[in-house]
This record gives structure tokens, C-alpha cells and sequence, in this order.
């Protein structure tokens, strides 16, 4: 069970947050997509990745060598719902990150990524 202290605590940071509301609206990413969409470095994202899914807010996903995200299937209604709802009302504060997402040369799939 999620810990609501926790899952606050997640979305106080940034880069958890901006993270965590681009992997809600597109359902998955790599690391090489945020590190773009968030103009960071692969150690900074994979360290935050790593504290979202020590909480149980982010599963893990590899495929090669890259790694994909996506909400824990076990998430709780209520905090999936604040998600939906920070995104939904916070269009702006991740449009920067949306047009860099598109500066990644198409989409990952299975083989390969970015």
C-alpha cells in the first residue's frame, strides 16, 4: 500500500514531478525521453526513477538496454486521480517539456530507443 507521505513527498521535487505527470499522460517513456523532454543528465532522471519506484509509484520495464516506465499497476485510485488531475490542470507548466519530447527521433519501441 501506497504511503501518502511518500507519494507527496515524491511530487514535491521537480524533476519527480514533471517526470511522473509526462509518464501519466503518455502511459510510457525511456529514460532517454525524459532526459530529453527535461533537458537532465541520465544520472540525475535514473536517480529519481529509482526513488519512484522504491515507493511504488513507477514499475520498470527493460527491453535491451533501455528501460521504460509507467505507473505501478497497483497504484491507488486516489493517487492516480491526483495525477490525472495535476496534469489536467497544469497544461502549461509541462508544455516546455512536451515540445522537447518531441525532439526525440521517433518513439521507442522494442528494439531500440532514441
Amino acid at each position: 500500500m501506497l504511503n501518502p507521505l511518500l507519494f507527496y513527498k515524491a511530487l514535491a521535487d521537480d524533476t519527480r514531478l514533471k517526470s511522473l505527470l509526462l509518464i501519466t499522460e503518455q502511459q510510457e517513456l525511456c529514460v532517454c525521453e525524459l532526459m530529453t523532454a527535461l533537458d537532465q543528465s541520465q544520472p540525475k532522471i535514473s536517480r529519481h526513477l529509482a526513488q519512484l519506484r522504491k515507493a511504488n509509484i513507477l514499475q520498470d520495464r527493460r527491453s535491451g538496454q533501455w528501460v521504460f516506465y509507467s505507473l505501478h499497476p497497483a497504484l491507488p485510485a486516489w493517487a492516480n486521480q491526483v495525477l490525472q488531475q495535476t496534469l489536467l490542470a497544469n497544461q502549461s507548466y509541462l508544455a516546455p517539456c512536451r515540445q522537447q519530447l518531441t525532439l526525440v527521433s521517433g518513439r521507442p519501441v522494442e528494439q531500440a530507443c532514441c
